[in-house]
C-alpha cells in the first residue's frame, strides 16, 4: 500500500483536498513525492515541512519555502538551504556559523555571499573539513588569506577554487612566498611516515586510499598540485614545466586545459597513458597537426574523443565516424556545419559522412528527404527520430531496414499511432521498441497492451495516459512494486479510485 501512496502522491491529477489528506500521513518518502508538485500551495509546503522535517530542506531548494516560513532554530537545515540559494537572512549565518553540528557548519561554508565577519568566524573554525570547505568556494581575498593556511587541506582546496587569483595559485603551485605547511589529513591521525593500505579494514577510517605522508604531506600536495592544474585560472607559464612530470595524474590534469602552447600539446600526444592523450584529443587547444596525428593513435577512445575536438576537420572527422565507434549523437563538428557543410556531408558518397549529418535536427527538409531515402541503415538509423518525416517514410525506412531500425522509428515524435501499433506487432520483435513505445505519446490502448506484456516497458506503459482507467486499476494490485506505483501516479486513474485508496490507508 505504501508504494501506491508514493505514487499517488506524484499523481499530477490528484485533487488539492486528497494531496491535503496525503500530507497528513505523509512519511519520508510520500513526502519527497509531495515535494515536487508544482501545484502545490504555500500552505500545503508549510503544512509538509510540518509534518515531515526532512521535506523542508526538499521545499527550500525548489523554492514553496521563504525565509519567513523558516525558523533557523527549528529546521537549520531548511536555513542553510535558503542560504545556499542566497535566500536567507545574514542573522542565520551568524547562529548557524556556531552551531555544534560540524556538517552544518560545513555546509554553511559553502553558501555563497556570507557577511564577512561569518567568513572570518569559519576561517578560524576548529575542524579543518570546515575550513577547507570555506576555501573551496570563498571570496578572492578569504582564498589568498587561506593559502598560507597551516594545513594542506586548506591549500588543496584554495587550488579547488577558480575564484583564487592567479598569483596566489602561482604560488602554491612553485610554493614561492608561502610558509610551508605543517599539517595534513594523514598526519594528523596517524604516525609518519605512513601509507594509508587501499584495502582498510577500519570502518571508521575516512583517509583516501593510497594517502600518505612523510611529513611532507605527499598525497595532499600531489592533489592540490593536481587541482591547480585543472583550474582554468592558474596561470599556464606556472605548470607547463610539469608535461614530463613521473605522475599520471599531473600529466592528465595538464592534458585538460585549453590554454596549453604547442610544444607542450605536442609532448603529451606522445603520452604512454592513453587516458591523457585521450582528453587531450577532446582537447580545443590542439591545432590540426597534431589533431591529424591523432587520428592514426592506435588506442580506440583516443580516437573516440577526437571525433568531439570542435576543431576537428571534416575529413579526419569522417575518417574517424568509420572506426572509431562515435555513437548515436551530435558532434559538436558537425553541430557548428555550416549550410555548405551539411549539404557537403549529405551528399557524401561515404555514409560514414551522411550518417554524421543525420544527427542534427534542423537540416533543411529536402536534405532530409534525401537522406530519409538512404540505403545505409546507419544514416537511417541516425535520421529516423527526426521530426518532420512523414508516416510514408517512416514506414518505407522499416520496410527496407528491418529489426536494425525498429527502435529510432519508435522513437520518432511524429509516429503515428497506427505505425505504433504496426512496430510493436512487428516480427521479429525488438525489445527496446516496447519501451520506446510505452513512452509515446501518440501510443494507443492495443499498442501499450503488448508493452505491458515486456518486463522492462511493463513500468513506463503503467504511466501511459492512454491506458483506460479500468486497466490502471488492475495496474494497482501488480506483482511488481514499480508497476503499481507508476500506475497509481497515472492521471488517467479514476478520481474514484484515487480517494479510496487514500482513504484505505
Amino acid at each position: 500500500m505504501h508504494h501506491l501512496l508514493c505514487g499517488l502522491a506524484a499523481n499530477p491529477a490528484l485533487s488539492s483536498e486528497l494531496v491535503d489528506r496525503l500530507i497528513s500521513i505523509a512519511d519520508d518518502d510520500i513526502a519527497m513525492s509531495l515535494a515536487d508538485r508544482a501545484d502545490l500551495s504555500r500552505a500545503q509546503a508549510r503544512a509538509l515541512a510540518e509534518r515531515v522535517d526532512g521535506s523542508a530542506v526538499q521545499l527550500a531548494f525548489e523554492g514553496r519555502l521563504t525565509a519567513a516560513d523558516v525558523s533557523p532554530c527549528v529546521r537549520p537545515d531548511a536555513a542553510l538551504a535558503l542560504l545556499d540559494q542566497g535566500l536567507g537572512r545574514p542573522e542565520w549565518a551568524r547562529l548557524l556559523a556556531a552551531d555544534p553540528v560540524r556538517e552544518r557548519r560545513e555546509k554553511l561554508a559553502a553558501c555563497p555571499g556570507l557577511p564577512s565577519d561569518v567568513m572570518d568566524t569559519l576561517a578560524a573554525d576548529p575542524d579543518v573539513r570546515v575550513v577547507a570547505e570555506l576555501a573551496l568556494w570563498t571570496t578572492p581575498d578569504m582564498a589568498a588569506r587561506l593559502a598560507a593556511h597551516p594545513h594542506a587541506e586548506v591549500r588543496r582546496a584554495v587550488a579547488c577554487n577558480e575564484a583564487t587569483p592567479p598569483a596566489v595559485l602561482a604560488a602554491l603551485v612553485t610554493g614561492k612566498g608561502l610558509p610551508a605547511a605543517r599539517h595534513c589529513l594523514v598526519c594528523d591521525g596517524e604516525e609518519t611516515p605512513f601509507v594509508h593500505d587501499p584495502h582498510c579494514p577500519r570502518l571508521d577510517c575516512d583517509l583516501p586510499p593510497g594517502a600518505r605522508c612523510d611529513g611532507s604531506h605527499t598525497s595532499t600536495v600531489h592533489a592540490m598540485l593536481e587541482a591547480a592544474f585543472r583550474n582554468p585560472a592558474t596561470p599556464v607559464e606556472a605548470v607547463v614545466g610539469f608535461v614530463d612530470h613521473p605522475s599520471v595524474f599531473l600529466r592528465w590534469a595538464l592534458a585538460t586545459r585549453r590554454d596549453l602552447p604547442r610544444q607542450a600539446c605536442a609532448r603529451l600526444a606522445s603520452d604512454p597513458t592513453a587516458g591523457v592523450r585521450a582528453d587531450l584529443a577532446e582537447n580545443p587547444a590542439i591545432d590540426v597537426s597534431l589533431i591529424r596525428t591523432l587520428a592514426d593513435d592506435p588506442d580506440p577512445d583516443v580516437r573516440r574523443r577526437l571525433a568531439h575536438n570542435p576543431r576537428v576537420p571534416l575529413d579526419v572527422l569522417i575518417r574517424l565516424a568509420r572506426n572509431a565507434r562515435i555513437g548515436a549523437t551530435l558532434v559538436p563538428r558537425v553541430a557548428a556545419c555550416s549550410p555548405a557543410e551539411v549539404e557537403e556531408l549529405a551528399t557524401s558518397p561515404d555514409p560514414a559522412a551522411r550518417m554524421l549529418v543525420a544527427q542534427r535536427r534542423d537540416v533543411p527538409p529536402e536534405t532530409r528527404d534525401r537522406l530519409a531515402a538512404d540505403p545505409d541503415a546507419k544514416v537511417i538509423k541516425a535520421l529516423a527520430p527526426h521530426p518532420g518525416l512523414t508516416e510514408a517514410q517512416l514506414r518505407a525506412m522499416v520496410d527496407r531496414h528491418g529489426v536494425h531500425v525498429l527502435a529510432k522509428v519508435a522513437a520518432n515524435p511524429d509516429a503515428s499511432p497506427a505505425l505504433l501499433e504496426d512496430l510493436v506487432r512487428h516480427e521479429p520483435a525488438v525489445r527496446k521498441v516496447f519501451r520506446e513505445v510505452a513512452r509515446h505519446r501518440g501510443a494507443t490502448y492495443p499498442a501499450l497492451l503488448r508493452c505491458l506484456a515486456d518486463e522492462r516497458a511493463r513500468p513506463v506503459a503503467a504511466g501511459h495516459t492512454a491506458l483506460p482507467p479500468s486497466v490502471i486499476e488492475e495496474l494497482l494490485a501488480d506483482a511488481d512494486a514499480q508497476v503499481a506505483e507508476a500506475a497509481a501516479a497515472n492521471p488517467s486513474l479514476s478520481p474514484a479510485v484515487m480517494a479510496d485508496l487514500v482513504r484505505r490507508q
